[in-house]
């Protein structure tokens, strides 16, 4: 196998491999060789196949293994020869003409092929020790405590019958059977029986609850609303139904309870238990959003640090995987560019901006955590396989074998647990100093200028979009 560089311009390469037909022949011959003892051919004992019937029968098919087999030890040879480092799959291509690929299919002319590909920058890790970040950290407000104690309790209240021919007013529920229609046909999760609907809750499409206020036990109404634009069934969504509803009880909401029942509903042993818990929960989500807040500096202050040319085709992915969400959300919102304030041309330069970030930044931690020689144990990615399992109640076993048996969806099980390995490290190495603030503030706006200075490129309908993309 003879390998020569043909171009070299930035990240990419390209590679002339030329196979001989000598030597095409000769790994022929040694595939049908190791084929000659496994084959059973009717008339023939094991092993005693003559070559030349074996090759008219094998021979094509051993062929294209010769050339899998050959593409990928030009690739190794490639790699490994030049010290380069592929950031995508190479890009293979054979002769177009076809008499050209026969003659090298049967070994009776030299084959040569191209092998481009997208090589990863060299990337020299800085030294990190004189960065300075401040971490927000806050305290959970007693307040917020009371506050979710309320919620909770009003989530678990009881409803008492209301009179007869008593109203249903906002907070009341109602127990409803209920069909719905479209053009007059009824169609498919339309129709529910027994279902309880809390006026307020919102629980219902846009419209329904509101055309509900005023109902009396034993009446039959009409309801006629609209899906939105962005309904989670593609065939209802933006579509008007008309929902005949029969209210079988209007019950009102007893007094909030906060006490003694109350924990013991949540299988605690007492009303402090209970506040201990939720403070304790609402910490972690306070932690849990320093961290985020102080990752995002963090990020922002590797950003400035590293400038290096980057492999376009992982750009054009990762642009590709923003816009992509960028667009469901807007249709998700029914919003337009000009309802944003900006154009499509505006808002791709925006994304496109975050998506060469978003792959600059996975190429640095990336590098720092080789640098840094972090691994993931077995152990690590088995709890996290274990995690989303739990996502999935009465799947989990599906779920594991699916992630077992899919080399590809495990390691993006291992690449938050690396990412989050290689935070921790670069923090270890920088002065980190916490700075007490309100709940208010830790938990600002994400789409406000960052740390260094860039105000957001996302509003309303995008916002989402970017929050995910940085």
């Amino acid at each position: 196998m003879q390998v020569t560089e043909t171009l070299s311009t930035g990240l990419k390469r390209e590679f002339k491999v030329v196979l001989t037909a000598a030597d095409l022949e000769t790994r022929l011959v040694d595939g049908l060789e190791g084929l000659k003892d496994k084959v059973k051919i009717n008339g023939f004992r094991p092993g005693k196949v003559p070559p030349g019937y074996l090759r008219k029968m094998y021979g094509r098919s051993v062929m294209n293994d010769v050339l899998q087999n050959a593409v990928n030890e030009a690739n190794t040879k490639i790699s490994t020869d030049n010290a380069l480092r592929f950031a995508m799959e190479p890009k293979v291509r054979f002769p177009e003409d076809k008499d050209e690929i026969e003659a090298a299919l049967d070994a009776r002319s030299d084959l040569a092929f191209t092998v481009a590909v997208e090589v990863l920058p060299k990337i020299e890790v800085v030294d990190h020790s004189g960065v300075a970040l401040t971490r927000l950290v806050a305290d959970v407000p007693d307040a917020d405590v009371d506050g979710a104690l309320e919620r909770m309790a009003s989530q678990n209240r009881s409803f008492a019958p209301k009179g007869e021919k008593a109203k249903a007013e906002a907070g009341d529920k109602l127990v409803i059977d209920f069909v719905g229609s479209i053009d007059g046909v009824k169609f498919d999760g339309g129709t529910g029986q027994d279902i309880d609907l809390v006026l307020g809750s919102n629980s219902f499409i846009p419209g329904f609850e509101d055309q509900m206020l005023g109902a009396k036990a034993g009446e039959t109404r009409t309801v006629n609303v609209s899906f939105p634009e962005g309904y989670q069934a593609p065939n209802l969504a933006g579509k008007a139904a008309s929902f005949e509803v029969k209210v079988s009880a209007v019950q009102a909401p007893e007094p909030v309870k906060i006490d003694e029942d109350l924990a013991k509903a949540f299988g605690l042993e007492s009303l402090d238990a209970l506040k201990r818990a939720v403070r304790a929960q609402l910490q972690r989500e306070m932690d849990a959003q320093s961290r985020r807040k102080l990752k995002k500096v963090l990020l922002d202050a590797l950003d400035t640090r590293y400038t290096f040319e980057l492999p376009p085709t992982l750009v054009e992915q990762e642009f590709t995987n923003v816009w992509g969400q960028v667009e469901a959300d807007m249709k998700q919102a029914a919003k337009t560019f000009a309802d944003e304030g900006t154009t499509e041309e505006a808002a791709r330069a925006d994304y496109q901006k975050i998506a060469e970030r978003r792959v600059r930044l996975g190429l640095v931690l990336a590098e720092i955590g080789d640098s840094a020689k972090i691994q993931i144990s077995d152990d690590e990615v088995t709890q996290a396989l274990i995690e989303r399992a739990r996502q999935y109640p009465g799947q989990e076993k599906q779920v594991w074998e699916f992630f077992r048996k899919n080399p590809q969806a495990l390691a993006e099980l291992r690449a938050p647990i690396f990412e989050e390995k290689v935070v921790d490290h670069l923090l270890g190495q920088m002065a980190v100093e916490d700075s007490k603030v309100s709940r208010d503030v830790l938990f600002a706006d994400e789409d406000a200028p960052t740390a260094d200075g860039e105000a957001a490129a996302a509003k309303p309908a995008q916002a989402k979009a970017k929050k995910k993309a940085d």
